[in-house]
């Protein structure tokens, strides 16, 4: 997730959202002393291949194909689907998700959310498909599952194409089954702020072997073979530096996980039940990875506003964020090719309006989310802080 506040973001001696997860050091430093000893640095070596096998083991699907980054694989799914005109698409995301349909030509329409779930909302979906629409784009926000059935549905009565952006939701699990194998595919990040990180990286995930075989010649400029370009293509690869730091991750991928669920434990311990905010729940009967401390300030019943609050967490040198202000339709060039689209997105508004992401990770420990926890009481309950 870059952009222009990266400095600010990740300044030392700050707690802040999204520290990136580093496992062994002595592991990371002894598969990249590797590499170099190969001179083996990029076009699919073998601890990228290493890494897609395991990544495709773990999440329980056939192919894994890895890339660059996620927003490089989002695009790259579009294309090799033939999603084209329009497709419909949750504002409530990362902007990249949007991004990743307007650098392919196809026009994201921007869909209502869940208002319990903050999901795209499949009957809304519904409402929004035309004569151009020839893909939906689900976000399993937050690693919440993104209604899989609901939307599957859909998209098969109405012969679209369905992808879902998991960026969110590496680990995470619906009715039992992984996430990774819903839909045509499903796209993964494993940017530094996510619960697996390979610094920059990211996959595709599918099931259609005929698909991952496309999604493969597009990743390296459509070449098959040698010297036979079949098609237009991208640089899409990952590089083996970043698959070394992603295998020695990957090892230690259930211990971040056991600790952000422990500091999510924490936390609702602390604030779960204070007036005028709501901690976001997961259901603990699926495999979650737990990233995403989220509270929504019900600004009728608490003592400070949303913003209020993050600006007074920033003075405590605790970099909270607002996740996802102020939704896609409000940030360009959307708000200007679709000036009226945010008429449509009553639940979006709300709820961007709401959220607080809060600290969490391999660096936050139990005294720092008691401090945490202690200012945002102080500020909700009194009149005085």
């Amino acid at each position: 997730m870059t952009n222009h506040n990266e400095d600010r973001i990740f300044t030392p001696g700050y707690l802040h959202v999204g520290k990136p997860n580093i496992g062994n050091r002595a592991d990371i430093l002894r598969r990249i002393n590797g590499v170099l000893d190969t001179h083996r640095l990029t076009n699919h070596g073998p601890l990228v291949r290493e890494l897609e096998q395991r990544i495709a083991d773990y999440h329980q699907v056939k192919h894994c194909v890895a890339t660059c980054n996620g927003t490089v694989a989002l695009g790259m799914a579009l294309r090799a689907l033939g999603i084209t005109g329009e497709a419909i698409v949750p504002s409530f995301t990362f902007v990249a998700t949007a991004h990743a349909l307007l650098w392919q030509g196809i026009k994201p329409v921007f869909c209502d959310i869940d208002p319990v779930t903050a999901n795209l909302d499949p009957n809304q979906v519904e409402r929004l498909i035309t004569a151009k629409t020839t893909g939906i784009i689900g976000v399993h926000l937050w690693g919440r599952p993104c209604a899989p059935n609901d939307l599957t549905h859909i998209a098969r009565q109405r012969g679209l194409k369905l992808v879902f952006d998991a960026a969110h939701a590496f680990g995470c699990s619906y009715q039992g089954r992984m996430i990774g194998s819903f839909g045509d595919a499903e796209v993964l990040s494993f940017h530094a702020t996510k619960v697996f990180n390979t610094a920059e990286g990211g996959a595709v995930l599918t099931n259609n072997s005929e698909l991952a075989d496309r999604l493969r010649y597009i990743r390296n400029f459509g070449f098959a073979g040698y010297d036979n370009v079949t098609q237009l293509g991208v640089n899409g690869k990952m590089n083996e530096l970043c698959a070394a730091l992603g295998l020695a991750n990957l090892e230690d991928i259930e211990t971040f996980i056991a600790c952000n669920q422990r500091n999510y434990l924490e936390y609702r311990s602390l604030i779960g039940n204070l007036t005028g905010l709501e901690l976001l729940a997961y259901n603990s009967a699926e495999k979650n990875n737990w990233q995403y401390v989220i509270a929504m300030i019900d600004e009728k019943r608490s003592r400070v506003s949303r913003d209020d609050l993050v600006a007074l967490l920033h003075r405590h040198r605790i970099l909270a964020r607002r996740y996802f202000w102020p939704g896609c339709h409000r940030m360009e060039p959307y708000r200007t090719l679709f000036p009226h689209a945010g008429e449509r997105l009553k639940q979006t508004e709300t709820i961007a309006d709401k959220v607080i992401v809060l600290p969490t990770g391999s660096g936050v420990n139990e005294a720092d989310i008691h401090r945490i926890c202690g200012i945002i009481a102080a500020a909700v309950t009194k009149t005085d802080t």
